[in-house]
C-alpha cells in the first residue's frame, strides 16, 4: 500500500432546511392560524482519529465530502428531520489545516478523538414563528442557512517516541529490524527508504516504546533534493533524536563527522525546533573494524564533534550494543513521562 502523508480535502456541512408556509384549514376551526413547521439543522462534518488507519491514501480517490441538507418544514407545525452528521475516519496523528489560510484547526492525538470541521447550516424558521396580535396571517418565513464550507489540509505526524535520524545507508533500517518486529527493506548495496516505518520496542511487559524511521536526508535537501526532508514532520512528535552514523564507511573518504553536520545543517534549515531537540549519536557498523580499533574511531569521533550528549556504538546486523541503547531509552522516556506527571 502506498504510504500518503498529506491530503487536500474539501468539506460541505448541510444547508439548514427551509421553514414552511402553512395555515390551518379544518372544518370546525374557521380562525385556523399559521402553522408552518421550522426546517431541520443540516449535518456536520467531523473527522474522527482511527487507530486502524495508517496512512491518509484514501484521500487520493476521494477529495469531496457533503453532509446531508436539513429537510423543509411542513405544516401542522412539523419541524422538519435535520441533517445526519458526516464523520471522516483519519489516522491517529493527523494535523488538520485550513488550506486557505494555513491555520491549524486541531490536532487529533488521541484514538475516538473527534473535531468538527464543517458547521451545519441553521435551520429556517416556519411562519408560525411571526404570528402575533397584530399579524395572525404571516406569511414571512426564513430559508436555512448554507453550511460551512472549507478546503483542508491534512498532515500526518507519526507517533512515536524516538527517530531515527541520518544520511541513507547509514544503517537505520537495520537498526529498527534488530530491535523490533518492523521489516523495513534492507540490503548489503547503497539504497534508501522510500516510507517511513514504525516499530515497536518491547524491552519487557508493560514497558515499550515506539520508534520510527523515516527516508535518509542528503545535502541540499532544505533545497528539495531527495526524499528525507518532506518526512522530518514526522519526528516532530518523538522524545528523542537517535542520531545513526556509519562510523566505518566503505569509503575512506566519507567522513562520520561530515555526516553528522550535514544532517545538523538541513536539520536547523527544515525546523530550529526539531534541531534544538535533544539528540543521542549512535555509532553503527562498528563490526566492520578490527575490534582494537573500535573505541580509538568512537572516541576519535565524538572529539572532533565535541559532542555532550549521550553516544553508543552498536553493531545492528549482528545486535551488538543494542539491547543496552533499547534500554536506556527507556530509561529516558520513563524519566521525562514521571517528571512531565509531576509538573
Amino acid at each position: 500500500m502506498k504510504f500518503t502523508d498529506e491530503a487536500y480535502i474539501h468539506v460541505e456541512g448541510g444547508a439548514g432546511g427551509k421553514g414552511c408556509v402553512s395555515f390551518r384549514r379544518e372544518k370546525f376551526i374557521p380562525l385556523g392560524g399559521p402553522s408552518g413547521g421550522d426546517g431541520g439543522d443540516g449535518g456536520s462534518v467531523y473527522l474522527v482519529a482511527t487507530p486502524a488507519l495508517n496512512t491518509l491514501v484514501d484521500f487520493r480517490y476521494q477529495r469531496i465530502f457533503h453532509a446531508e441538507r436539513g429537510q423543509g418544514g411542513m405544516g401542522s407545525d412539523c419541524t422538519g428531520k435535520s441533517g445526519d452528521d458526516l464523520f471522516i475516519p483519519v489516522p491517529v496523528g493527523t494535523v488538520v489545516r485550513d488550506a486557505d489560510t494555513d491555520e491549524v484547526i486541531g490536532d487529533l492525538v488521541a484514538p475516538e478523538q473527534k473535531l468538527r470541521v464543517a458547521q451545519g447550516g441553521f435551520h429556517g424558521l416556519g411562519n408560525a414563528r411571526f404570528k402575533s396580535s397584530t399579524n395572525r396571517a404571516p406569511r414571512q418565513f426564513t430559508p436555512g442557512t448554507p453550511g460551512e464550507v472549507r478546503n483542508l489540509r491534512l498532515e500526518l505526524k507519526l507517533l512515536a517516541d524516538v527517530g531515527l535520524l541520518g544520511l541513507p545507508n547509514a544503517g537505520k533500517s537495520t537498526l529498527i529490524r534488530a530491535v523490533s518486529a518492523a521489516r523495513p527493506k534492507v540490503a548489503n548495496y547503497p539504497f534508501t527508504t522510500l516510507h517511513p516505518h514504525l516499530g515497536v520496542v518491547s524491552i519487557e511487559p508493560h514497558r515499550s516504546f515506539v520508534i520510527a524511521d523515516i527516508p535518509g536526508v542528503i545535502e541540499g535537501a532544505a533545497e528539495g533534493a531527495g526524499l528525507g526532508l518532506q518526512f522530518l514532520r514526522h519526528l516532530a512528535r518523538t522524545h528523542l533524536l537517535l542520531h545513526v552514523v556509519d562510523a566505518a564507511p566503505l569509503n575512506p573518504e566519507d567522513d562520520p563527522v561530515q555526516a553528522v553536520r550535514t544532517i545538523e545543517k538541513e536539520l536547523k534549515k527544515f525546523s530550529p525546533e526539531l534541531a534544538a531537540r535533544e539528540r543521542w549519536l549512535v555509532l553503527n557498523k562498528m563490526d566492520m573494524l578490527p575490534a582494537e580499533e573500535r573505541e580509538k574511531r568512537a572516541k576519535d569521533i565524538v572529539k572532533r564533534l565535541k559532542w555532550r550528549a549521550p553516544v553508543y556504538a552498536v553493531s545492528a546486523i549482528n545486535g551488538a550494543g543494542c539491547r543496552e541503547l533499547m534500554l536506556a531509552i527507556m530509561e529516558h522516556i520513563e524519566k521525562q513521562l514521571l517528571e512531565a506527571s509531576s509538573e
